[in-house]
């Protein structure tokens, strides 16, 4: 039985193919990076797919060098990560995160922020 080229093209493909598992990407903040949180509120972190909110995290870094965890929240969509910052002192912040992706790697990633008072 004789196979066509094509069919051996599409063969090829399919034996090539590999699935790509997409890491998780943060698409927008809340404040968004160089923005102004104003006292104790909410940093919402969204993403281009679902992350796992029980095993993902937020964190404030100071000027000293200081992480002050958030409490993430179960509240929201699944690709977003909402988290309540507490009282800090006005200043400069390095917000860091931490998620669980989809696809089962764990992806971090840092901005910039200020907190007014």
């Amino acid at each position: 039985m004789s196979r066509g080229p094509a069919a051996i093209v599409v063969a090829a493909l399919l034996l090539v193919a590999v699935p790509v598992a997409a890491h998780s990407l943060l698409l927008e903040s809340s404040p968004p990076a160089g923005g102004t949180l104003t006292g104790a509120g909410r940093v919402t972190l969204r993403f281009n797919n679902r992350v796992e909110k029980r095993l993902s995290g937020i964190r404030l870094v100071d000027g000293r060098g200081v992480g002050h965890a958030l409490a993430v929240t179960e509240e929201g969509r699944r690709d977003e990560l909402t988290a309540v910052a507490p009282a800090l002192p006005a200043g400069a912040y390095r917000a860091e995160w931490r998620v669980l992706s989809t696809d089962g790697h764990v992806v971090s990633g840092s901005f910039q922020l200020r907190i007014a008072p």
